[in-house]
């Protein structure tokens, strides 16, 4: 599929029928690529020479309207302002309140559902790490309806992961710094989680390796920095440290878990799986034998990786009704994907779009203590499959 074309989706969505020109930037000025036009009126347009040729007139610091450009950083050359303190400096555009401070709070940084799938599309485009169909071989076998997956049968005699080339996959750096961090817990809830010095710096390393050492991460970092969440990427960089791996206590008032660990290590919680969403610790485990495949219940549509599944499995005599979770992605995609919803839908289901086909993420906050300025910790995050 041509890469232009993936890129996003967003343009159809928002302007969908908004205009019947197919050569000019009038009302798209924005983060996104819109197959439906000759030419675009994104940031990524002047990388691949696409633009329109009023492109520079109305979306770069000449405009005067606020489309495609609220929660912008500060642009002295720009002839008025969308962020936050606009308001403040008398220097707003025209349009600011109607496009941007829908709160009338101010606030100013609107994410819109269209942004969310057209930046999706290219962290799935950026994601090359991920497993080829030579690398990952999977066999899901018996596809359950809803009303089976309690039940707690084994209805597929052979593993899921029927191949892996560990040899590449594991030895680039993401994949090495994610299991470093991956086997720094202690799965059952109510015990005290302790990290030594060494574990503190696996996390460190996996944050840079993933976030700040690719792509991926850089796109995700310039998207939220461009909505003014972050200011710098050192801000970005700590926040989804304490985010993620941050401490709380879901059992016996210990300092048990953290998002890291309930999303992709897997926790056991009153005597049945909690969270456990990775792929990669799902093969580990099976791999060594820890691990039962009963089933799914989802299956998504991609063809390639990543794909999506909902699972039913034991693991080491703890069942799991539906663990859904992103196959055959990179450890970078995984964390970027779930960061984004979180950061912008946190609590909701966030709406994303892979290879034009949509992905529905649920975040839940975790809502009894707090980090930072009273910010939240991920509860969870998963692929949101019919029963999950």
């Amino acid at each position: 599929m041509n890469v232009i074309v993936v890129l996003a989706l967003w343009g159809a969505l928002f302007h969908q029928g908004y205009s019947n020109s197919l050569d000019s930037c009038e009302g798209r000025c924005g983060y996104g690529t819109d197959n439906n036009f000759s030419c675009q009126c994104n940031p990524s347009c002047e990388r691949f020479k696409d633009c329109c040729s009023d492109y520079s007139e109305l979306c770069k610091s000449g405009s005067t309207s606020c489309k495609g450009r609220c929660g912008e950083t500060y642009n002295s050359d720009n002839k008025c302002h969308c962020n936050s303190k606009c308001a403040q400096h008398y220097n707003c555009c025209s349009d600011y309140a109607e496009l941007c401070d829908s709160d009338g709070g101010g606030g100013g940084s609107v994410i819109t559902d269209a942004e969310i799938k057209a930046l999706s599309e290219l962290l799935y485009i950026l994601d090359s790490n991920k497993a080829s169909a030579s690398e990952l071989v999977i066999d899901p076998q018996a596809l359950v309806p809803d009303s089976q997956t309690s039940s707690q049968m084994d209805l597929s005699p052979h593993r899921l992961f029927q191949y892996l080339n560990e040899e590449v996959l594991f030895s680039r750096p993401t994949y090495t710094a994610f299991l470093a961090v991956l086997d720094n817990y202690n799965r059952m809830t109510g015990q005290t989680e302790e990290f030594t010095p060494q574990q503190l710096v696996e996390q460190d390393v996996f944050l840079k390796e993933t976030m700040s050492n690719t792509e991926l991460g850089r796109e995700l970092f310039a998207f939220l920095h461009t909505k003014s969440i972050y200011a710098s990427e050192v801000e970005f960089i700590q926040d989804l440290k304490m985010m993620w791996f941050g401490l709380y206590s879901r059992n016996n008032n210990k300092m048990d878990s953290s998002g890291f660990e309930h999303i992709f290590a897997g926790e056991i919680k009153k005597g049945k799986v909690s969270g456990f969403h990775n792929w990669i610790q799902f093969y580990i485990l099976e791999k060594n034998e820890q691990m039962n495949y009963f089933s799914h219940s989802f299956n998504g549509p991609w063809t390639t990786y990543p794909d999506v599944l909902g699972m039913q499995f034991m693991w080491d005599g703890y069942f799991k009704q539906v663990g859904s979770a992103i196959i055959g992605c990179s450890p970078e995609f995984d964390f970027a994907l779930y960061s984004l919803c979180y950061i912008t839908r946190p609590g909701k289901q966030c709406h994303l779009s892979l290879g034009g086909k949509e992905l529905i993420i649920q975040t839940y906050t975790w809502n009894n203590s707090s980090y930072g300025d009273g910010k939240k910790f991920i509860g969870s995050a998963f692929p949101a499959t019919p029963r999950n």
